[in-house]
């Protein structure tokens, strides 16, 4: 998988999510007929709001994004549909490679984050698990941290 299908996999998914969601709120907030689809749909966006950040992250990192972009590409989750928008834009830039720079190691250039992020896609099924490791915890934490106020 290529940075720019990952990339744009997670913010389609994150995406659609948000439309879940919003669905659900209007259920609850507009017919007034159920409260449950919010409950069920802002978990699952819970769950890919993280993965996209995370997943964000990474192709930032490896795809060396600037702080500028690193931080739209983050901050794109928090609209909705956002994250579809950027993805477009960022591909029209040229942000993406055609493949992962970190799957080759190099010592002389791996510094800071790039040394974990090139373990993560060097080794693709352990990076895939500490992924949804990451993810699952980090839910946890927003979970016991509670809701959005709101």
């Amino acid at each position: 998988m290529s940075p720019l299908r990952l990339f744009r996999t997670l913010a389609v998914a994150e995406a659609v999510t948000w439309a879940l969601l919003l669905v659900g709120m209007f259920l609850k907030y507009v017919t007034e007929t159920t409260d449950v689809a919010v409950s069920v749909f802002g978990m699952l966006h819970g769950v890919v709001f993280i993965a996209y950040v995370l997943g964000a992250l990474v192709v930032a990192v490896d795809q060396r994004w600037g702080p500028g972009r690193t931080t739209l590409a983050v901050l794109a989750a928090i609209p909705p549909f956002a994250t579809v928008v950027f993805d477009l834009l960022a591909e029209r830039r040229g942000a993406f490679a055609a493949g992962w720079r970190l799957r080759e190691p190099d010592p002389v250039t791996a510094t800071g984050p790039d040394r974990p992020v090139g373990q993560l896609l060097r080794h693709p099924v352990q990076g895939a698990a500490i992924g949804a490791g990451a993810v699952a915890a980090l839910t946890v934490v927003a979970l016991l941290v509670g809701p959005p106020v709101g």
